[in-house]
């Protein structure tokens, strides 16, 4: 236990450039732009809905939003 406390007495204390309280809220705000990003995407599949039964029925392939079964 001596060990222990020995390092910890030797252990400096680094000044932080920024007080402390600025730490999260630097979090909050980059979290909250994030969201902000993730928001401005929601429904965007729905909006393209169009291009995407057009592309399939072009191609081949099944109907995204017409068809009566699905997932």
């Amino acid at each position: 236990m001596s060990f222990v406390s020995a390092v910890l007495t030797e252990v400096e204390h680094i000044a932080l450039p920024l007080p402390l309280i600025i730490y999260p809220m630097v979090a909050a705000v980059l979290f909250l732009a994030l969201g902000v990003v993730l928001w401005s995407f929601r429904d965007v599949s729905n909006r393209h809905s169009g291009k995407a039964d057009a592309y399939a029925a072009a191609h081949g392939g099944h109907g995204g939003t017409t068809g009566t079964g699905g997932h």
